[in-house]
């Protein structure tokens, strides 16, 4: 029977998980900060009623790395760029992101809990990888 601290971090990795597979969507405008919430979007790239300016409705990988704490990269014996552990909590629980197994990893005392993802819909692998090469 597990407890509820590794029911309670499973649910967090699952989470996390989730938001790689399907993205996250806004829920206000990065330019206004208008509420997105209301608005019908037809496609992908509709423009903010507040602003105008078009943007999709996911986050970008980039902007989902602006809250990152650590980024652990992979690479080659030549430093190219493989793959990157992303840290996105910490201190309780903590809880990366891997790339290269498409694992998001938590570890929470002695509970560990894990859960894998299938399409990077915010492109955070594509994102770590240009911030590994403008090093």
């Amino acid at each position: 029977m597990q407890s509820e601290t590794q029911n309670r971090l499973q649910d967090h990795v699952d989470q996390i998980a989730h938001d790689l597979d399907h993205g996250i969507n806004y829920e206000t405008c990065p330019d206004c900060g208008a509420d997105l919430d209301c608005q019908d979007f037809d496609d992908v790239r509709d423009p903010c009623s507040g602003c105008e300016h078009y943007h999709g409705m996911v986050m970008s990988g980039f902007e989902y790395l602006q809250n990152a704490l650590d980024i652990q990269y992979i690479v080659t014996g030549a430093g190219e760029y493989i793959a990157a552990r992303v840290l996105v909590a910490f201190g309780g629980p903590n809880i990366w992101i891997n790339t290269q197994t498409q694992t998001v990893e938590g570890y929470w005392w002695g509970d560990s809990a894990f859960a894998s993802y299938c399409d990077d819909a915010m492109d955070v692998d594509g994102a770590c990888a240009e911030l590994w090469e403008c090093r």
